[in-house]
C-alpha cells in the first residue's frame, strides 16, 4: 500500500509547542512552512531545528493544503483573521486553547472559503511517545489526523462539529491547571504562617502524586503562566456560555497573571513564585 498524498502544511507559529508539532510533520516528510515576518532569533532557531521551510509573509501560505495555528489563546482570533484575509482555500486547523464559541467564530470568519478543523493539544510538546494527544473535530478532522498518524502526537478524532475538541481540551485543562494554582496558594499561605516545611511533609505523605505533593512542579507552571492566564480566561468564557460559574477560573487567571514577569525564566524558583502571590 502506498502512503497517502501529504499536502504542504503551513505552521503559525513555531513556539515551543508549535515547533515540536512541526517537527513531527517534517520527520514524516511533510513539507512544512513557517512565516518569518516579525519573528525573532529564538523562533528562527526553533524553526530551523524542526526542519521548517521559511517564507516571508502569511500570503505565501495560500497554496498550502493545511494551515496549523498554534499560538497563545489571546492571539488565536488575530492569527485566524490574518489567514482568512489571504487567498488560502484549504483546511485551517485551529489548535489553540480557546472556547468552543470562539472556535465557532473562527469557522464563521472563514465562511465557505476554507474548512476549519477544531484541535486541542493535550500534554507537553511531543518529543517522545505517549505524552501528547491531538483531539480533532469537524468535517475534515480525519484528513488532518492522517497527517499525524505514527508520530509522537497521537491524533484522536471526535464525532461532531467544530467546538467539540476545544471543549474537551478546556475541560481537562480546567482541572489540571487549577491544581497548580491551588498548590501555589496553599504553599504561599503555609509559608506566611511559618509551616511551609510541615505542609511539604504532609502533602508528600498524603498527596504524593499531586502538585501539592510535588511542589517543584510549581516552577514549570510559573514559567508557562503567561499562556495559562489566557487559557483560564477562555475556560471562564466557556463556563459562562454553559451557564456554569466562572469564579474559580477567574481567580486562577488572576493568580497566573502575578507570574507574568517570570515568562520562560529558567532561573525562577518556587520561593520567588510564592512571593509573587503576596500583596505585601
Amino acid at each position: 500500500m502506498t502512503d497517502p498524498v501529504r499536502p504542504t502544511v503551513g505552521l503559525l507559529h513555531p513556539g515551543d509547542m508549535g515547533a515540536a508539532v512541526g517537527a513531527q510533520l517534517t520527520t514524516r516528510g511533510v513539507r512544512t512552512l513557517w512565516v518569518s515576518e516579525g519573528r525573532g532569533a529564538a523562533t528562527r532557531s526553533r524553526a530551523r531545528e524542526a526542519g521548517l521551510v521559511e517564507v516571508p509573509r502569511p500570503a505565501d501560505l495560500a497554496e498550502c493544503g493545511v494551515i496549523l495555528s498554534v499560538c497563545p489563546p489571546a492571539f488565536a482570533a488575530e492569527v485566524a483573521g490574518m489567514v482568512a484575509d489571504t487567498a488560502f482555500r484549504g483546511v485551517y486547523l485551529d489548535a489553540n486553547a480557546i472556547s468552543p464559541r470562539h472556535t465557532q467564530q473562527v469557522e464563521e470568519r472563514f465562511g465557505d472559503r476554507a474548512t476549519v478543523v477544531d484541535g486541542g493539544i493535550v500534554g507537553p510538546p511531543p518529543r517522545r511517545e505517549g505524552v501528547a494527544r491531538l483531539y480533532l473535530s469537524g468535517a475534515r478532522a480525519p484528513e488532518v489526523a492522517g497527517l499525524f498518524e505514527g508520530t509522537f502526537l497521537e491524533p484522536v478524532v471526535l464525532d461532531g462539529p467544530v467546538g467539540r475538541a476545544s471543549a474537551l481540551k478546556l475541560a481537562f485543562a480546567a482541572y489540571n491547571k487549577l491544581t497548580y494554582a491551588l498548590a501555589a496558594q496553599s504553599y504561599a499561605l503555609a509559608e506566611r504562617y511559618g509551616v511551609g516545611e510541615q505542609l511539604r511533609e504532609l502533602a508528600g505523605a498524603k498527596l504524593a502524586g499531586t502538585p501539592l505533593g510535588q511542589p517543584a512542579g510549581i516552577v514549570s507552571a510559573g514559567q508557562r503562566a503567561w499562556r495559562w492566564e489566557g487559557e483560564m480566561a477562555e475556560i471562564a468564557d466557556a463556563c459562562v456560555d454553559s451557564g456554569l460559574p466562572p469564579d474559580l477560573l477567574r481567580a486562577a487567571e488572576a493568580l497566573f497573571a502575578r507570574w507574568s514577569a517570570h515568562r520562560d525564566d529558567p532561573r525562577v524558583s518556587v520561593e520567588q513564585l510564592l512571593a509573587s502571590l503576596s500583596d505585601g
